[in-house]
């Protein structure tokens, strides 16, 4: 059916009064003009497609795993078809290929995502999110040539760009070489905070071994900085409840004051902890923090945590992690091509790209 409507969109476009030429410059556009009935049957089928993408998107909700969170593949490569058929009847509409490429960042198919991205370049050459993407998911693969390229286009076209990118880059590089560890390096004195990352509820509304383990975590290490403010974030509900309340009411059972603790109960994403959460850091005027989450996720955290404080401050505030070991620190000392990957991908977020640009498939 689906093929039929596009068939028919299609066929409309052939079947048209003379070609549209650019007054300015006498160059034929890439389609021709159409009657008004025609145009709606076209937009009807783009809102179609649109809306298959979305649902796709949303179905499954998410998956989660030891702090990795994604939408599942197969999902992705629906969202990147639908979203595909809709820019053959607009090919004017980048912001579909763009959607489409991040899709593909999502599914891991790095090489497709750059392809796409690409192909925004031969329609809009100085598009400066194409190339902040390209220079990041060539770095990511390895072909530095080609991402100084994408650089030096973005210094070109925005200093300010170009002066972020290298300060994301060589604060991934820092983390990425920093040790995991178990235990904190150092003592949070008077103006320290210890910010713990949720993770997903059972169905039932309760706390995942995992979400507990973290919170023994905190416990330890609130008890051994009595100062301390503690942030907890996490809003992703089940069964009517949150992992900031109940992270709260567990850490207050065990003997922690009500008055040292900040609930973020909105954030739905590790990308939603640190935006959230900077706000929490700023208005205590923190000047260091430790991020408590697992082994496999604290990298990302830390890094997206550093780039939400660019923008929220405190001007010069200090991050470091403690890792509850969901697996022996030795595996994971050096970071997996996924992990790194969905360090890229959420910096990015953080700093204010959106993957998704297409209405109504929006989505930082």
């Amino acid at each position: 059916m689906k093929k039929n409507l596009i068939a028919i969109a299609m066929g409309s476009l052939i079947t048209l009064s003379a070609p549209f030429y650019s007054i300015a410059d006498s160059n034929p556009a890439v389609h021709a003009q159409v009657e008004y009935s025609q145009f709606v049957t076209k937009r009807q089928v783009v809102d179609q497609l649109l809306a298959d993408a979305v649902k796709a998107f949303k179905s499954p909700a998410r998956v989660s795993h030891a702090g990795f969170t994604a939408k599942m593949p197969s999902n992705m490569e629906m969202v990147t078809a639908r979203l595909l058929e809709a820019y053959q009847l607009e090919p004017y509409r980048t912001d579909l290929l763009m959607s489409a490429a991040n899709a593909q960042i999502y599914n891991k198919n790095v090489d497709r995502a750059i392809e796409l991205f690409e192909q925004v370049l031969t329609v809009a050459p100085d598009d400066l999110d194409a190339h902040s993407y390209l220079a990041v998911w060539q770095k990511f693969k390895g072909n530095d040539k080609a991402s100084q390229k994408h650089m030096e286009k973005i210094y070109a076209l925005n200093k300010g760009r170009e002066s972020d990118l290298k300060r994301i880059f060589s604060t991934v590089d820092r983390v990425l070489s920093t040790p995991l560890k178990e235990k904190a390096g150092q003592s949070l004195g008077d103006n320290g905070a210890i910010v713990t990352l949720g993770y997903a509820l059972n169905p039932d509304g309760s706390m995942h071994d995992i979400l507990i383990k973290r919170l023994e975590t905190t416990l330890e290490m609130a008890k051994a900085n009595p100062k301390a403010f503690i942030v907890l974030t996490g809003g992703v509900p089940q069964n009517h409840k949150t992992e900031g309340k109940l992270m709260a009411d567990w850490l207050i059972q065990h003997g922690i004051s009500a008055d040292r603790i900040i609930e973020e109960n909105y954030a739905t994403s590790t990308v939603g902890n640190a935006l959230y959460s900077s706000y929490a850091l700023a208005r205590h005027n923190i000047k260091h923090a430790t991020i408590i989450s697992s082994a496999s996720h604290v990298r990302r955290g830390q890094t997206l945590f550093e780039i939400a404080s660019w923008q929220t401050g405190p001007q010069n505030i200090t991050f470091d992690t403690v890792a509850y070991p969901d697996k022996p620190l030795d595996e994971l000392k050096q970071a997996s091509d996924k992990e790194i990957l969905g360090i890229y991908r959420d910096a990015l977020r953080t700093y204010g790209l959106w993957s998704y640009r297409s209405y109504p498939l929006e989505s930082r």
